[in-house]
């Protein structure tokens, strides 16, 4: 089923297979994301967008990954991550997400109450948040990060970090840290160091199932376009902290990471993520993706560390809009809204303690 407008910049969208989003720029609008997320209660919807009037063929036709599920017994939601993406030549990304939701609104199920977007474009860059969209009571992706330049050579990578950075990941070698990646099914030591930083840090974690299935469905969709790895960094075979990263194309991205309580002063993290960016630019990424940090550097966050440790490898900090929301029933929408603002109080509420 395709969908035609009179739009200025959307022509159509239609239902595609879900390997047609394996051109996807972010491993979120992927197809190896799609038919990961479907293990975990997610159904996965494949669309192409055709744009009008577009310079490049290239970019004629888009694709777009959309996620649905089930919420209050009969009504589901539908999520875009990191998505829509949209052609170089669209000056006005206002119009082109509203074109879109009106769009999906009439393809998507009518059970679907209202859809969520994270769009992957810089803040302020072409958009103003206008009616019927509005911004999201939580984030489901994180709007701010640090990216590194890959392109760069290792050296320049180095001198680009906070000299401490350098320092602390060359006294993590110096101490006899060793960073090596996992062999085999390792995830459970990956899981224990998690549940304590998730005690510590007062973080949220998925299942243990959740992080093996994201490890071994690597090797299932596009083998060849996208590893996933879990590092470890040791000392006398204690291991003392471990991340998970992705190589996809163009990007890497720091998707996870958990340290012990021990030997803090051994600065294990540092030594990981400088083997993790060395490992992605031999894979050939351009780009690694420190994926998340607070919106400013504010002392009083509950994050703020996480904020000095990622801008502490240097890079550059990107803003973007956030998670914009786009009712298709308002009456359900605003009660789910209202249940989500309680459910983010009483978590926050569960941090100060």
């Amino acid at each position: 089923m395709a969908i035609s407008t009179n739009n200025k910049f959307i022509k159509s969208i239609e239902k595609a297979e879900l390997i047609f989003c394996n051109t996807a720029l972010s491993f979120l609008q992927s197809d190896f994301w799609g038919a990961f997320k479907s293990r975990f209660g997610w159904n996965a919807h494949a669309y192409k967008v055709s744009f009008n009037n577009t310079p490049d063929d290239k970019c004629k036709d888009m694709p777009l990954l959309v996620l649905s599920r089930t919420v209050f017994g009969i009504f589901s939601l539908a999520y875009v991550p990191w998505g829509p993406e949209l052609p170089l030549y669209c000056t006005d990304k206002t119009k082109a997400l509203l074109e879109l939701a009106h769009a999906l609104k009439n393809l998507l199920p009518k059970k679907i109450f209202f859809i969520r977007f994270d769009p992957p474009w810089q803040k302020g860059e072409n958009f103003i948040l206008q009616k019927p969209l509005i911004r999201g009571v939580a984030d489901i992706q994180p709007p701010s990060t640090v990216v590194i330049n890959l392109e760069l050579p290792m050296e320049k990578i180095l001198e680009e970090m906070k000299s401490k950075w350098r320092y602390n990941a060359r006294l993590a070698i110096k101490k006899g840290v060793i960073v090596r990646e996992a062999k085999g099914d390792e995830i459970s030591k990956f899981y224990e160091l998690l549940k304590t930083t998730a005690i510590r840090d007062g973080i949220a974690i998925h299942s243990m199932d959740y992080y093996r299935e994201l490890l071994c469905s690597s090797g299932e969709v596009n083998k060849d376009a996208i590893k996933i790895s879990l590092y470890f960094a040791e000392h006398e075979e204690e291991i003392l902290a471990g991340i998970v990263t992705l190589f996809r194309g163009r990007e890497a991205v720091y998707l996870y990471g958990a340290s012990s309580d021990n030997k803090r002063n051994f600065m294990a993290p540092y030594a990981l993520q400088l083997k993790a960016m060395e490992d992605a630019k031999a894979y050939g990424c351009k780009e690694y993706d420190l994926f998340g940090i607070p919106p400013n550097e504010d002392p009083s966050h509950p994050m703020a560390g996480l904020y000095k440790f990622k801008t502490g490898f240097g890079g550059s900090i990107i803003h973007r809009p956030g998670s914009l929301d786009f009712p298709c029933c308002c009456f359900i929408y605003f009660i789910f809204r209202s249940a989500e603002f309680l459910r983010l109080k009483m978590r926050n509420l569960k941090k100060q303690r």
